[in-house]
This record gives structure tokens, C-alpha cells and sequence, in this order.
């Protein structure tokens, strides 16, 4: 059974690849199913710790139709969100790393299952990524419902 938008995604992932067709035979012939993508040109990459991130996942789905691509590593202990190029240098964030110009991301073929990382959100292969902005907001909300009822604890009088 073919998942939809997985030829859209892979032919969008590869154009970041120094060598598409590198790209293509790693993605086929890995054991892992995975290849390394540079991050910089057609994206950055925020890492946020797991339970941050999928619960700004989570907001996400509220405040937007559609985020950009998510990637979560083995056991979901960290996510990745595609931003646009540069966000990563910019970034002032406890908890979240920024992978961008000079980095390079393990990347699953769209669509198959991988021993490690996999797409929570699979590229749509038209380039969209999530706006930093909205991508903030959401992480400030997601850390306010995990902190509980507004107002526990700081300052509150007895």
C-alpha cells in the first residue's frame, strides 16, 4: 500500500542532498533506511526534548492546518521540527538545540519504518515549514499546561 505524498516528500528531501542520487541509494540500501541530510539550505532543524515536543505537537495541530515535517528519534526522546533556513542561529531557547548551516540530520525515508528516527509529520513535499513564531508560541503553551493552573506555586500567598 502506498502512502500518500511519499514520492512528493522524498523528491523534496533529496534536493537538499549534496548528491540526490547518493541520497537515493543510501535511503535503499542502508539497513538503517536512513541517509544524512545537510541542514541549512532548504531548512533548519529545532530539537526539543520529548514530552515538550510532543505536546507542542500537539498545540500545533491547534493552531495550524498542517506543521511542517517532525522527526522523533528512537523511543521519542527528542523531536525535530523543520524551520526555515537560519532559524537555528537565531534561536535563543533553553532545551532546544538548533541544527543548521554545517550540521547534518539523519534522515528516514518517508514513509517506511526505521530502527531510530521516524517522521511524526511527513514532509508534504511542497516545502512547507513551520513559522519559528508559531513554532514558539506553541512551546510556550504546551510548557504552561505542563506546569499546571496558572498562578501554582510562584507567588501565590497562602
Amino acid at each position: 500500500m502506498a502512502i500518500p505524498g511519499v514520492k512528493t516528500a522524498v523528491e523534496w528531501l533529496v534536493t537538499a542532498a549534496p548528491d540526490p542520487e547518493a541520497c537515493r541509494w543510501e535511503w535503499e540500501r542502508n539497513p538503517l533506511g536512513v541517509a544524512l541530510l545537510p541542514a541549512g539550505r532548504h531548512w533548519d532543524v529545532l530539537i526539543v526534548p520529548g514530552g515538550l515536543g510532543q505536546a507542542t505537537l500537539d498545540v500545533l495541530g491547534l493552531l495550524v492546518e498542517r506543521p511542517g515535517p517532525v522527526l522523533a528519534d528512537f523511543g521519542d526522546s527528542r523531536l525535530g521540527f523543520f524551520v526555515p533556513p537560519g532559524t537555528a542561529s537565531r534561536w535563543l531557547g533553553t532545551g532546544v538545540r538548533g541544527a543548521g548551516r554545517g550540521s547534518w540530520v539523519v534522515v528516514p525515508y518517508p514513509g517506511r519504518a526505521t530502527g531510530g528516527v521516524r517522521w511524526m509529520v511527513l514532509p508534504d513535499g511542497r516545502g512547507t515549514l513551520t513559522d519559528p513564531a508559531v513554532l514558539e508560541l506553541a512551546m510556550h503553551e504546551a510548557a504552561a499546561a505542563a506546569a499546571g493552573p496558572a498562578g501554582e506555586g510562584a507567588g501565590r500567598k497562602p
